[in-house]
């Protein structure tokens, strides 16, 4: 089952609560900073991501099983654990990127 996580939308204007990551080269003002789940990401130039993850707005949904969800779509990131404790993949759909994100349980 799939239930809305959050929405990441590219920008190049510095916002308040940035957490910068070193890894991606990339700032983001964490979903839950806000009732909505609008997660703000900055590129920094050098930063290795998609540009369709750095220029289109995705959507994210938790999922129960990830490699589920991805068989058979576009891989636009492969899954990897960027935290603890979750698994995350992009697929394309549409033109758009697509977030999955699975957590253990």
């Amino acid at each position: 089952m799939r239930r809305y996580h959050h929405i990441g939308i590219p920008t190049t204007e510095k916002k308040e609560n940035e957490v910068y990551l070193a890894d991606y080269k990339c700032y983001y003002v964490p979903f839950d900073t806000n009732p909505y789940g609008i997660e703000w990401m900055r590129y920094e130039p050098g930063c290795h991501l998609p540009y369709l993850v750095k220029n289109v707005a995705h959507i994210a949904f938790e999922v129960d099983d990830l490699e589920a969800e991805i068989r058979g779509r576009k891989i636009l990131i492969q899954p990897n654990s960027p935290s603890p404790g979750v698994r995350v993949a992009f697929i394309v759909e549409k033109g758009a990127p697509v977030e999955f994100l699975e957590f253990s349980k």
